[in-house]
């Protein structure tokens, strides 16, 4: 069974920057595309950002599009999330998930979710 840790939140100051990690374990995600999803308090999650299976395809939200980048690493069964010019509204508990299919950036797609990580933006 597929576990994903995810880690690197915390609390930054609008403008700054986090890096996010989420670590695989149980299943080989190289074949898999990747996700990162965020969900705020009494908000539904949002599908923030997607990678395919070779890193070769990214989809992002109009959100963070120009902010963030997706990227990943094969050989330590890893996905990150950079975020730039980070902005309150960023604030969000942020998991990662698996893609069913090499490459998907449909949300119904995506599953076996991580605990999270909190990012908390202040202004």
């Amino acid at each position: 069974q597929v576990q994903l840790v995810e880690s690197g939140g915390g609390l930054v100051q609008a403008g700054g920057s986090l890096r996010l990690s989420c670590a695989a374990s149980g299943l080989t995600v190289s074949m898999h595309a990747m996700g990162w999803f965020r969900q705020a308090p009494g908000k539904e999650r949002e599908f923030v950002a997607a990678i395919s299976w070779s890193g070769g395809i990214t989809y992002y939200s109009d959100s963070v599009k120009g902010r963030f980048t997706i990227s990943r690493d094969n050989a330590k069964n890893t996905v990150y999330l950079q975020m730039n010019s980070l902005k309150p509204e960023d604030t969000a508990v942020y998991y990662c998930a698996v893609g069913r299919s090499p490459w998907t950036i449909n949300k119904d797609d995506y599953g076996s979710w991580g605990q999270g990580t909190q990012v908390t933006v202040s202004s």
